[in-house]
């Protein structure tokens, strides 16, 4: 058992703090953008796409202001609506916490959307992409989820139970280790091992994607705490559950239309 006393800012200047959470964000685009431009450059050696790589470089802008974005409206929408309709300064105190990961699946799917066709490139090429390299920085986030002591998991005896002394002093699961672990590593060895060792085909990874991060997180919503704001759905699942749900159904719905036009 361990008790949880890690602090959620790394450096504190003062007028300015430097916060575990921020630097996930961080890393997770610089690495995803380095790691997206070399799976670019296997995929053009065995096929006949054609897509400059430098144009790549653009797309970190969409992707930015797509994630905040959507990130954030999708937590208003989604997960507290009636406190930001209340208080509606609050929206833009990003910096408090409160982002959605689904939310943010939105605004970069309608980001990648807009950037592809201003460089007439399948938006699906763009999106395997996006979504070999995501698990990147879902895997950081949810680091850094845990150093932050939120999104906590349910009580529990098991040995590796953490206490997290800022809620109260039960043992809990890490749920959001659970995260890293199966969205984050998982999840990238799947999408990267199909698409470095099998025939690459358009839109297969987008479709993956949403399939086995929907899964993954519904099996960690098993062991994560409901948000306090909303409970449990009609007494029975997490709003992640209901959302995850909606994002495996899309996967599959997705896949199935992508092979009938393959098949044409």
């Amino acid at each position: 058992m361990y008790s949880h006393n890690l602090d959620p800012v790394l450096i504190d200047f003062g007028f300015i703090a430097i916060r575990w959470y921020s630097l996930a964000y961080v890393f997770g685009i610089i690495i995803g953008w380095w790691f997206g431009k070399k799976i670019i450059i296997h995929i053009l050696r065995d096929n006949s796409l054609k897509f400059n790589v430098r144009d790549f470089d653009d797309l970190i802008t969409y992707i930015i202001i797509s994630l905040i974005i959507g990130g954030r409206v999708g937590y208003i929408i989604f997960y507290n609506l009636g406190y930001y309709i209340s208080n509606p300064i609050d929206i833009l105190k990003i910096w408090e916490g409160g982002m959605s990961f689904h939310g943010a699946l939105i605004g970069i799917i309608f980001g990648t959307y807009l950037f592809s066709k201003t460089k007439g490139v399948s938006t699906f090429f763009i999106l395997d992409i996006i979504a070999c390299v995501s698990p990147i920085g879902i895997f950081l986030g949810r680091i850094a989820n845990f150093i932050n002591g939120e999104l906590i998991g349910k009580a529990t005896n098991v040995t590796w139970s953490v206490i997290f002394p800022a809620v109260d002093m039960l043992p809990r699961h890490p749920s959001q280790l659970y995260e890293a672990a199966l969205e984050g590593l998982i999840l990238f060895l799947i999408l990267n091992i199909i698409v470095f060792k099998t025939k690459y085909k358009i839109g297969t990874c987008s479709c993956l994607f949403l399939i086995c991060y929907g899964v993954f997180r519904i099996i960690s919503e098993f062991f994560r705490e409901p948000d306090a704001q909303i409970g449990y759905l009609l007494n029975l699942f997490s709003m992640g559950t209901f959302l995850s749900s909606i994002m495996i159904l899309c996967g599959f719905l997705l896949l199935v239309i992508l092979q009938k036009n393959e098949n044409k």
